[in-house]
């Protein structure tokens, strides 16, 4: 059950993160250096996160465009609109047979602080993943501590990847049917 929960909170996280990077096109890019993204999931079992990203304009860029091909496969609307106070983001994407509609609200300054609350609605799954909303508080740390590069993203316990290394998390994501290789053998 636990295992069902994660596979279907990585594929909403994606859903979420697909639609906010095919957007990202059209908000500023952050200023350069160590943010801090707290990120809370209402309405959902999975647990709060912190995490920290270095970044710079041109990793920014390349999650952007490393994600809205992607995204551009798998959403059927993709909509941003600049408000008074930030932006509106609207999308409507599909990952594995799943329909995620969002709707964000985006606030803040891009070189200090902003903040994203994403209201999601998934078409199949547990009734605890369906409907959730998700916020990101993203600061301005100031500068990348030392031995960081752009990119770096530093989770709870210290587990550190680079964006720019993802292509090698997708063996990580559940797939929709199991590899020749990964399939269980016939001996007793």
């Amino acid at each position: 059950m636990m295992r069902g929960l994660l596979s279907l909170g990585i594929c909403g996280s994606a859903l979420a993160l697909s639609a906010a990077f095919a957007a990202a096109e059209e908000l500023p890019m952050r200023k350069a250096g160590l943010w801090e993204m707290k990120i809370v999931k209402t309405g959902s079992k999975l647990p709060d996160l912190t995490m920290q990203h270095c970044t710079d304009p041109t990793t920014d860029k390349e999650m952007s465009n490393s994600v809205s091909p992607l995204a551009k496969q798998i959403c059927s609307k993709q909509d941003v609109q600049q408000t008074a106070s930030g932006y509106v983001t609207d999308a409507v994407c599909s990952v594995a047979g799943v329909s995620m509609t969002s709707h964000s609200e985006i606030t803040g300054d891009f070189n200090a602080a902003y903040s994203v609350t994403t209201q999601s609605h998934l078409d199949k799954g547990p009734d605890s993943l369906r409907n959730t909303t998700t916020k990101i508080d993203a600061k301005y740390l100031g500068d990348c501590k030392a031995g960081q590069k752009p990119g770096d993203i530093v989770m709870p316990g210290g587990f550190k990847l680079n964006v720019r290394d993802a292509e090698k998390l997708k063996n990580l994501l559940p797939s929709s049917s199991p590899s020749p290789s990964s399939a269980p053998s016939a001996t007793k």
